[in-house]
C-alpha cells in the first residue's frame, strides 16, 4: 500500500550506493512503513552531472514538448490520487481527504505550469537608433537545488518542480525524508510521461549534508527552499557565495482580524476549518486570534465547539476530523507552548493535551484570553492551537497584526468593504484573505515579506521564479 521509495538519478530509480538510510514512520501508529536510502556524496555528484547535462537538453526542448510532458505527468497524478493520497496520509498523517485533494492540487499545478511555460514571453522596445532591432528575450536560469518539508508532499515539491521545469530548467528535488513516498510517487509520473534522463533527479540525506553538497556546486544557480526562517537563513548564505538566485518560502504566524459586524457563527466556522487544517501544521495557518470586544465571547464560545466536537484519528479512517501531528517533535512542542501560555493566565477552553499513548495525537485547542508575553503569541506554534485576544481599538490591533517578524499571510473578517479594503492594505504579510482562508492556487502568487522569505511560487511570477531576461540589440548590417 506503501510507495517503494528509491532515489531517482540520471533516469533511474536506484538504492543509495553506501547502503545508509532511514526508517519512515507512520505518525498515526509509529510503525515503520518502509526504509529510505540516502544518496551518497558519490551519488550527489551523479545527480549534479545529470542535472547539467540534461540541462543542455532541456532548455533547448521546445516549450510545447516540455508543456506535454508536464501535463502528461500531471494526468497521471490525476488518475492515481487515492493511491498517492494513501502513502500521503501514511507517512503525514492528515487525513485522507486532505491527502487526496492536495494530490490533486499538485496534478493542477503540473498542468498550470504546463501551459504558462508556453507563455514565457519576452518583448520587443522600440529603439531610439534607425535600422536597430531591440528585444528582451527570457531564459531558463539554469540548473535548481529545490528542498520542501513534510507538512505538504505533494503540494510544495510540485510546484518546485513543476516551476523549474516549465521554465526549461534541470531540477535537483530533496524532500523531507520523514514524508518521502508522495515524491517518489509524483516522480514516477514524471519518469512514464517521458521527462528526459537527467532533468529531474531526486535525492534523500541528512539535510545539511545535502544542503551544503548541493549548493555550492558550480552547478547550481538557482535554490529554492520552504521550511523555517532559520534553515532558509542557512542556505542564503551558502548560495551567496556564488552569487545564486534564491526563492525562500519561510514561517509564518498568521494574525486573524475579527470585527464587530460579521456572523459570528460563520466566521468562527470558516477561521476554525482553516485552523485545524492538516493539524494546524500549515505555514499559513490561522494562528493568532484577534476578537473585538463586542463578539469575543460569541466567537470563542463557537471556535470552542467546533474543536471540542472534532473526532481524532488515523488519517485513513474517512470519519476523522483531524489526523495525528506528523511527528513527536510538534507533540512536546505543542505541549510546551500550551504549558507556558497556562503560566502565563490564559484560560484553556478546551483540548491542552496529548491523546493516547500510541501515535503522534494532540487535542484541538483553544485558549482564551492569551497574554501578549505568553510564547505562542510571538513564536509559530504549527499545530491545532488556537490563542485568543480580544480588541477594542483598529490601530492598536494592527500594531499587534503587524509587530512580529512573519509576513507570510493573515486574515480578516468583517461585512463591510471599506473595513476589508483598509485593512487588507494595513496588513504587512504577502498574502491576505478577508472573510475566507482559500489563499493558495496553482495561477496564484505565494509568497511572504520580512523574515518569511522572498520571492514566489505559483502564478505567473512562480515562472519568472525560473527565467532571466537577456537584453539583444541587433543593427541591421
Amino acid at each position: 500500500m506503501y510507495e517503494e521509495l528509491a532515489l531517482y538519478i540520471d533516469g533511474e530509480f536506484r538504492p543509495g550506493s553506501e547502503g545508509a538510510g532511514e526508517h519512515v514512520i507512520n505518525p498515526a501508529t509509529e510503525e515503520e512503513l518502509a526504509f529510505l536510502p540516502h544518496a551518497s556524496k558519490s551519488d550527489l555528484d551523479r545527480a549534479l552531472a545529470s542535472a547539467a547535462d540534461a540541462f543542455k537538453v532541456w532548455r533547448d526542448t521546445s516549450a510545447y514538448e516540455r508543456s506535454r510532458i508536464l501535463w502528461t505527468a500531471g494526468e497521471l497524478i490525476r488518475e492515481r490520487a487515492d493511491a498517492i493520497g494513501r502513502t500521503l496520509t501514511m507517512e503525514e498523517g492528515k487525513t485522507l481527504a486532505e491527502a487526496v485533494l492536495e494530490v490533486n492540487v499538485a496534478a493542477d499545478i503540473f498542468q498550470w505550469y504546463a501551459e504558462e511555460g508556453r507563455r514565457a514571453y519576452g518583448r520587443l522596445i522600440p529603439s531610439r537608433l534607425p535600422g536597430t532591432r531591440q528585444m528582451v528575450i527570457r531564459e531558463p536560469v539554469g540548473p535548481v537545488a529545490a528542498f520542501t518539508p513534510w507538512n505538504f508532499p505533494a503540494v510544495t515539491p510540485a510546484r518546485k518542480m513543476a516551476g523549474a521545469l516549465a521554465g526549461g530548467c534541470s531540477c535537483i528535488l530533496k524532500p523531507s525524508e520523514e514524508t518521502p513516498g508522495t515524491a517518489v510517487a509524483m516522480t514516477r509520473a514524471l519518469h512514464e510521461a517521458g521527462l528526459p534522463k537527467g532533468v529531474l533527479n531526486l535525492v534523500f540525506g541528512v539535510p545539511a549534508e545535502v544542503s551544503e553538497h548541493l549548493i555550492p556546486s558550480p552547478v547550481i544557480r538557482k535554490v529554492t527552499f520552504t521550511g523555517s526562517i532559520a534553515v532558509g537563513k542557512h542556505l542564503t548564505r551558502l548560495a551567496a557565495d556564488g552569487m545564486k538566485r534564491t526563492t525562500m518560502e519561510l514561517g509564518g504566524h498568521a494574525p486573524v482580524v475579527v470585527f464587530d459586524d460579521v456572523d459570528v457563527d460563520k466566521a468562527a466556522t470558516v477561521a476554525a476549518g482553516g485552523k485545524f487544517r492538516n493539524a494546524g501544521q500549515v505555514c499559513v495557518s490561522p494562528t493568532r486570534f484577534f476578537v473585538h470586544e463586542k463578539v469575543y465571547g460569541k466567537f470563542v464560545k463557537k471556535f470552542t465547539e467546533i474543536a471540542s466536537g472534532m473526532k481524532l484519528g488515523d488519517g485513513l479512517d474517512t470519519s476523522v476530523d483531524m489526523g495525528p501531528l506528523a511527528n513527536n517533535r510538534r507533540v512536546d512542542a505543542i505541549d510546551a507552548l500550551v504549558t507556558n501560555a497556562r503560566s502565563c493566565g490564559a484560560d484553556v477552553t478546551t483540548g491542552g493535551e496529548r491523546i493516547g499513548n500510541q501515535g503522534y495525537f494532540y487535542s484541538p485547542t483553544v485558549l482564551a484570553d492569551v497574554p501578549d508575553n505568553a510564547r505562542m503569541m510571538y513564536e509559530e506554534p504549527f499545530g491545532p492551537v488556537a490563542p485568543m485576544q480580544s480588541w477594542s481599538d483598529f490601530d492598536e490591533v494592527m500594531e499587534k497584526a503587524n509587530g512580529l517578524e512573519f509576513g507570510l499571510a493573515a486574515y480578516a473578517f468583517t461585512s463591510s468593504t471599506q473595513r476589508a479594503t483598509e485593512v487588507s492594505e494595513r496588513l504587512e504579510t504577502g498574502l491576505v484573505g478577508v472573510n475566507h482562508c482559500a489563499i493558495s492556487f496553482a495561477e496564484t502568487p505565494f509568497g511572504g515579506v520580512k523574515e518569511s522569505g522572498y520571492g514566489h511560487e505559483g502564478g505567473t511570477e512562480g515562472l519568472d521564479a525560473y527565467l532571466t531576461s537577456k537584453f539583444v540589440t541587433q543593427m541591421n548590417a
